[in-house]
Order: C-alpha cells, then structure tokens, then sequence
C-alpha cells in the first residue's frame, strides 16, 4: 500500500506534477473536440456531395453521340418508373430533369450589388414531380425547415402543393400566371427575392431539328417560396420547377434526364439492386443493352461521387495521423515531470530502498504517478471535449462577439453551422491512446528510479 499513498503523496504536495495532468486534459479534450468537427465536416461533405441524389441515380444516355450507335434508350418516364418499383428493395423513384441556366436579377438589384458583373448569376434548373420527389429525396425537409428574412416566413405556402402561387401574387389582367419556381433561401435573400417576387430566367437549348446549334431562350417566373437545405452552394444555385414546366420550355415534353431512387436498406440492398435493375432495365429499352460501355447509366450515390468520397476518405486518414501527434507532446509533458521528480527524490528513493523495497514496488510507485495523472487528465479531457462538441457554435459566437471577428464565416463554407458528429469509438480509442502514451512516457523515468543503487542515491544526499 506504501506504493499508492507516495503516489498520491508526491502528487498532492508537489503541485508541478498536476503540469502532466494539465497535458493530458488539453490533448484529449482537443483531440476529441477537432474529432467531432472533422467527423461533422466529412459528415456533412457526403451528404453535400450526395445532394438530393437518393440512394442510386439512373442517368439513360440520351446525348448525341449514341446517335452513331444507332441506340435510343426509351424515354417513357411512366414506363421507366414502373420498372424500377417491381424491385422488392426500392421504396420511390422520381424522375428529374436537370439543366444549366441563369438567373437575371432586377437591373436596379445588379446594381447596387454587382455593379462590375454581368448581371447574370449562374443556376442549375431542377425539374421535379412533387409528390415522388418528396418520397425518393430530402426536399420535403428542406421546404419544412424554418426560411425567415426579410421579416416573413418565405417558405411555400402549402407543403402538398409547394409550386401554388402565394396570396400577395396578382398577375395583371392582360398577364397570364408567369411559371412558378422555388430557389434556395440563400439566392433568394442575396437578390431580395419574396414571395410573388417576378424575375427572368434564361438558358439555351440545343435545336430540336438539327440537334446541334444552341437557341437562346427566357422565361419570366414567380417566386413562391424558398428552401433551405443548410449547404450554401446548393442554396446559392438551385431553382426547382414543375418538370412539365421545364420540359416545355427546353422543347422537350415529358421528358427526364435522371430518375433518382431510395431503397429500404442501402448498405444491404444497393449492390443487389444495381445488378438487378440495370439488367431489368436494359431488357426493357430505359437502358443501353450494352451497359458495361455505359457503367454510369446506373450507379450508386457513391459511385457517381467516388473521386470527391475518395478524397474526403484519405483526408481522415491523415488528420488520425496529425492529431496522434498531440498525445506524444502529452506523453512528453509527463515524462519530463516524472524525470524532474526521480533526480529531486534521490535520497527518498535510497532510503526506501534500504527499507527493503524492491525494485518492482519503486517502479509501480512511479507508474501509478503517471497512471494517476493520466486517468485524472483522461476523464476531465473526455467531459470537457464533448460538453465543447455538442455546444461548439454557441461557443463560436460568443468568441465572434467577444473579439469582433468572425471565427466561422458562414458565407465560405458549405454549411450555415458548424457541424460536429461525437464518434464512441473515437472517444474510447482517445482515451485508451492518451493513458498508454503517459504509462510509456512515465515508464523510462520509474525504470531509472527502480534501477537507482541507493547506495549511489544516499552518498550525494
């Protein structure tokens, strides 16, 4: 018992050794805390990559090129539609037709806000189906969420049909009703866009009878909501519109460029279902019968991001690495303390020595220090870092208020928040990392003490 009540002892009346305590606190609270961020923002950037993308994107080759294969997919939406639900493990499919275009704002709003620009701000048109885009994709959430500036609720008036024109909208006599649209709160805000807000849409479309020269064409429309799906990007570039809507205006009727689909299970189903469908569908005419020339007609989620997955993978990979750098200046924190102690204790160890100590009991002495240390630093470290974790954007506000400038500037990143995600297992391997490292680093030193002759250690006394 003598072990453990020097181990406390020393600590206790020696308050420097609390400096190796210290170390252990600040890595595994850090460590935890830039965990949970990272992991937020990777977490965040597959979704952001995913998009509205569901679980798997059928893309049929439509484009010129496969004229000279003499090869048309079918481009029947109900057809194709049909075919995908016989699978047992698809819950929806929504077709969506997706374009290039730009959004002309108020000559008065270019102005005063882009004086030097051309007026002209790129967007990708979405055509959607309402009520199977809300099955197979996130946007009844993001119509749901909470879109306030201007001191009104801009968000569409009724969620069962988003695309109705708001109360405040009153088309002139001599007018028809212009074509609805919704747009990210973030465009919408950054133009001073409303609800019933008129602006021109423009584009160009490839001509229907030569298939190969561009013709301008615009389009007025009316806002009658917007969304928010907390990525800037999306919400700085998207507009979505009835399909019909779009399809008449870029000549092309009833059509899709892509169907989009959820399954019941994803990690169980989609390499089953990719198998099955991209064969069902080749049989069928909605895809290219020689599909192992045309892999991305039918892909995973993943698939159709995997260079910027891949990225943000390896990305993980070498931030472990870093950051496994903190607990060795931990651990070093801890040795240099307990070395400090074995030459100031000298005489103590000598005589306990000569008392009959043995050298196992003296190592075990200053091990348990280290141990002690360790466990304290651990346990504080593991209570602050996630308390940081789950409160980070208060606490990035307040230390934006208190220093006058803006830590997090949501305008560069994706994201309106700072996202974290708490990790178990990465708390449990943090933990166990930082009480191994200062059990190795206190080693070296209580190996020293145990070794000491107290002959040597009494003579200098």
């Amino acid at each position: 018992m003598y072990r453990y009540f020097l181990s406390l002892r020393y600590i206790v009346m020696r308050p420097i050794n609390w400096i190796g305590t210290l170390s252990i606190f600040v890595a595994v609270s850090a460590l935890i805390l830039i965990l949970a961020i990272m992991s937020g923002f990777l977490e965040e950037s597959r979704s952001h990559l995913r998009g509205h993308l569901s679980d798997l994107v059928i893309t049929p080759s439509f484009d010129i090129a496969i004229r000279e294969l003499r090869s048309y997919p079918s481009r029947d939406t109900a057809g194709i539609l049909a075919e995908i639900e016989k699978h047992p493990a698809v819950v929806a499919a929504a077709p969506q037709l997706v374009y290039p275009g730009m959004l002309v704002p108020p000559q008065s709003e270019v102005i005063m806000t882009d004086p030097g620009g051309m007026g002209m701000v790129m967007v990708s048109f979405l055509g959607v189906d309402i009520p199977t885009e809300y099955g197979a994709t996130s946007l009844l959430e993001d119509l749901e969420k909470d879109t306030m500036f201007g001191g009104f609720d801009q968000r569409p008036a009724d969620l069962d049909d988003p695309f109705a024109y708001p109360e405040n909208y009153h088309p002139g006599e001599d007018e028809r009703p212009r074509d609805p649209i919704i747009m990210g709160e973030k465009l919408a805000a950054r133009w001073g866009f409303h609800k019933g807000s008129e602006m021109e849409l423009a584009t160009a479309t490839l001509d229907p009878e030569t298939g190969s020269f561009l013709q301008a064409g615009n389009r007025r429309v009316v806002l009658v909501g917007t969304f928010r799906s907390s990525f800037n990007e999306m919400d700085l570039s998207r507009i979505y519109m009835p399909r019909e809507v779009l399809a008449d205006w870029l000549g092309r009727p009833g059509q899709y460029s892509q169907v989009v689909v959820r399954l019941q299970d994803y990690e169980r189903d989609h390499e089953a279902a990719v198998q099955d469908l991209r064969k069902d569908l080749s049989e069928a005419g909605y895809l290219h019968p020689g599909h192992e020339k045309f892999p991305w007609e039918l892909q995973t989620w993943e698939d159709n991001r995997g260079s910027m997955l891949a990225a943000i993978e390896n990305e993980r990979s070498l931030l472990g690495i870093m950051l496994g750098l903190v607990l060795l200046v931990a651990g070093f924190g801890v040795f240099a303390i307990l070395s400090m102690m074995v030459s100031e204790k000298r005489r103590d160890i000598g005589i306990l020595t000569a008392l009959g100590a043995t050298p196992r009991g003296i190592l075990s002495l200053f091990l348990a220090i280290g141990g002690i240390e360790a466990l304290v630093g651990m346990l504080l470290g593991v209570v602050a870092g996630v308390s940081a974790a789950h409160n980070i954007n208060a606490i990035e506000m307040w230390l934006s208020g208190a220093f006058g400038y803006q830590i997090f500037d949501r305008e560069i990143y994706y994201f309106d928040h700072i996202p974290t995600v708490i990790e178990m297992g990465g708390i449990v391997a943090i933990a166990g990392a930082s009480v191994f490292t200062a059990l190795l680093a206190a080693a070296i030193p209580a190996l020293r003490a145990a070794y000491l002759n107290p002959v040597d250690a009494l003579r200098y006394e």
